[in-house]
């Protein structure tokens, strides 16, 4: 078994006054380093990758490690609830009167809620810990847009890469498109008009195209042309309307359902009996959410396969962040250079794990040497590193803001009752935009 946790796939803004400025390399304390290195994160994910790759680390406990004379104190804590970030927020507005053994030195954050950090003075950037660019440089871009702030200060780094990817099943495209071999499908499902074309086939075959209209929702706000919020005025970019469009259609064909994601009915289109087509995720989806452990689950068939889809996306991952006001700020710099930018530890990262990792030529490498570290029995034993890569090198996250979270939530919420017919879509994009407002009063329209 592969040792990586799922990710959540589940913000709100930091309060408080803002900590004090520091030196540029990070720590009131810039002479020497302290003897206790506080981690917070909301699994063991980054506390396996530290024990099995991070030189020297040396294990005292489930929860304590040792790197030197250093102690390093693991703080894993739930995120029911947002209890992490409700821990982390309290630490780190404490930050500047804490003990400087009790200080937040590492946090991880993920997609969902990273610009609520990043946009914060809470975090510092690479370059204050003196990390270059040409440090990083390796990295998939996108990866770096989603911890970049507004003024370009890339304020965090990964190990690994989330590219999402089409997931489909291949009994329904041998019968359906002739074929379940990944290159055919993808011709057959380049583009969205493709998709619906297909999913007009899928149909009249007696098969549902997607679970529900929430499974491509990700992938059109992938690929956005701007932000939710552009000069503080609150906006809907096409490319978000045009799913709400090509959803709607999908919906009155009887092609696609309204469940929620992650609901049980949306959860039935794992098995074969519900006769669902595709889904969209990244590795851990597949991995983790597509209950491969469950008896009869297409899954456990190994009955899905892989391809590009329409566009390219990412879906989550886990990003090393340092506090800013920490006293660790050398070592802090060693662990992100040796997890997140050193070739040979990538390497290892991917080869034992199964992680995709956030390196270009690492991945380039692997895949010309045909290595079977990301063949799937859940995708019937292909190996979609090809796939992955692909749509890792064209995913983007330059538009990513502190209101994605809030606005894709109240949009997908009012155009529910588009789809249902209880309102136009102007009427529903109208209540999409009184919701954002109330909760934002600061922007406009």
């Amino acid at each position: 078994m592969r040792k990586r946790a799922m990710f959540a796939a589940c913000t709100l803004a930091i309060s408080g006054t803002l900590l004090a400025a520091v030196s540029a390399q990070a720590g009131e304390n810039t002479d020497t380093e302290g003897k206790v290195l506080n981690i917070y994160a909301w699994n063991e994910e980054f506390l396996n990758r530290m024990e099995d790759f991070y030189p020297g680390y040396e294990i005292v406990d489930n929860s304590t490690g040792m790197i030197g004379d250093v102690t390093v104190r693991w703080n894993i804590i739930s995120a029911e609830n947002n209890e992490y970030q409700n821990t982390l927020d309290e630490i780190l507005l404490n930050q500047k009167n804490a003990q400087d053994d009790d200080k937040a030195d590492i946090f991880l954050i993920e997609e969902d809620y990273a610009r609520k950090y990043v946009d914060s003075d809470y975090t510092l950037s690479l370059s204050e810990l003196g990390i270059t660019e040409a440090n990083n440089a390796g990295q998939f871009a996108f990866t770096r847009d989603v911890v970049s702030d507004s003024e370009g200060n890339v304020k965090g780094t990964a190990w690994m890469a989330c590219p999402g990817v089409l997931i489909y099943n291949r009994e329904i495209a041998r019968e359906v498109l002739g074929t379940d071999d990944p290159k055919k499908v993808q011709e057959a499902l380049s583009d969205w008009d493709g998709f619906l074309s297909a999913a007009d086939t899928m149909k009249e075959a007696g098969y549902s195209m997607t679970a529900s209209v929430y499974d491509t929702y990700r992938v059109f706000a992938g690929n956005v042309s701007g932000g939710w919020v552009e000069d503080g005025v609150l906006q809907v970019d096409e490319n978000i309307r045009r799913w709400a469009e090509l959803s709607g259609t999908m919906l009155d064909k009887g092609e696609t359902t309204l469940s929620e994601m992650w609901s049980e009915d949306w959860n039935s289109g794992f098995y074969p009996e519900e006769n669902v087509f595709c889904f969209f995720g990244p590795q851990w989806f597949y991995e983790y959410c597509m209950e491969a452990d469950a008896e009869g689950s297409i899954a456990g068939q190994g009955g899905w396969a892989a391809a590009e889809g329409p566009q390219s996306f990412f879906w989550g991952g886990t990003w090393i962040c340092a506090a800013k006001g920490t006293d660790n700020a050398s070592l802090i710099k060693k662990i992100m250079l040796k997890l997140t930018c050193d070739k040979e530890i990538l390497t290892g990262i991917a080869r034992t794990s199964g992680d995709f990792v956030n390196h270009v030529s690492v991945i380039r490498t692997l895949m010309e040497e045909e290595d079977e570290s990301f063949s799937s029995d859940i995708l019937g034993g292909q190996n979609p590193i090809s796939v992955l890569l692909s749509n890792a090198g064209e995913a983007s996250g330059n538009y990513i803001s502190s209101y994605d979270y809030v606005c894709s939530r109240e949009y997908q919420a009012a155009m529910k009752e588009y789809f249902e017919g209880t309102k136009t879509y102007e009427e529903a994009e109208e209540e999409f935009y009184q919701a954002v407002l109330e909760r934002y009063p600061d922007l406009s329209r």
